[in-house]
């Protein structure tokens, strides 16, 4: 995948901003890439299944619970579980490092692209910034 952070912005050939600018387009980049993303991943699936996603995105441990036990009761043996546990120290029964992963596995059950889209999106937006570089570095030719 890929990371927001200095070495993104050096790949767009923004690393000369100045910091309070890069965490600013850092935020704004984030903020848009998890806007378009949804927009395209929500094509297609049915109301039930937004409202369902939509529950787990907001963490609701009784329904994140309830999908683990349906649709992946040996969560706690998945490695991609144990990745996430690992990378980020949190407790195995932390709440919000089931709700992370049931995000992850219902993505992968219900839209089994979205690390296509993801990419896809994220590909378009750059594109976007190094088209409007000069403009972000405040250039006269912009």
């Amino acid at each position: 995948m890929f990371q927001l952070d200095d070495n993104f912005l050096n790949d767009i050939g923004l690393s000369s901003l100045p910091n309070d600018q890069k965490k600013s387009l850092l935020q704004y980049v984030y903020s848009e890439l998890e806007l378009r993303v949804g927009t395209k991943l929500s094509d297609g699936l049915s109301d039930e299944q937004l409202e369902e996603f939509g529950d787990i995105i907001d963490r609701k441990d009784d329904i994140i619970l309830s999908w683990l036990q349906q649709n992946d009761p040996e969560y706690h043996n998945d490695k991609a579980f144990a990745k996430l546990q690992k990378t980020t120290g949190l407790d195995v029964n932390n709440p919000g490092l089931r709700a992370e992963y049931t995000a992850t596995k219902w993505l992968e059950i219900n839209r089994p692209d979205y690390r296509n889209v993801v990419a896809q999106v994220m590909d378009e937006l750059k594109k976007e910034i190094v088209a409007n570089r000069d403009a972000i570095l405040g250039s006269e030719s912009a």
